[in-house]
């Protein structure tokens, strides 16, 4: 399943922060490469080998973050009913052992978990949209079924 295009401005934003830092590095890494293969035999050169391999992995994020952000749609304003659950809400859930949690539906390129931002293609989000406080929410996880009732929505 391909992953949802939405994101918050916040999220987009930091997208496009991680991309000019990635650019910034890059040139740093390769005036790094450049002066260790300058240093000769480049088949037992650590800092050669250390640095094309970070080289690779710096363009590989540049390319997915330069292919992806044209795509990503950025979701900037509050729905009208903000009595329901869309994207970019804040929702506080109880579970049914009594423990109360808060998460944001974001976009998958925006998921923390130390900050309680779950994607909207995670099941709990898909099952939270469109749902306002006092609902019931079941969800399957790992074959055992999980219970929230919705508590609080904010945007």
């Amino acid at each position: 399943m391909a992953s949802s295009p939405y994101i918050t401005a916040e999220g987009y934003a930091e997208l496009n922060q991680e991309l000019t830092a990635r650019w910034a590095r890059r040139r740093d890494v390769v005036k790094a490469l450049s002066a260790a293969a300058a240093e000769g035999d480049r088949s037992e050169n650590a800092e050669y080998i250390y640095r094309k391999k970070e080289l690779r992995e710096i363009d590989r994020r540049i390319r997915y973050l330069q292919k992806r952000l044209p795509d990503l749609k950025v979701v900037d304003q509050a729905p009208d009913n903000k009595d329901h659950i869309f994207f970019a809400a804040w929702v506080t859930v109880e579970t049914e052992e009594g423990d109360e949690k808060e998460y944001r539906i974001v976009g998958p390129d925006e998921i923390d978990a130390s900050k309680g931002y779950i994607s909207i293609d995670s099941p709990l989000a898909r099952k939270l949209l469109g749902k306002t406080i006092g609902d019931e929410v079941v969800i399957e996880v790992a074959g055992q079924k999980k219970v929230y009732f919705v508590l609080a929505i904010r945007y």
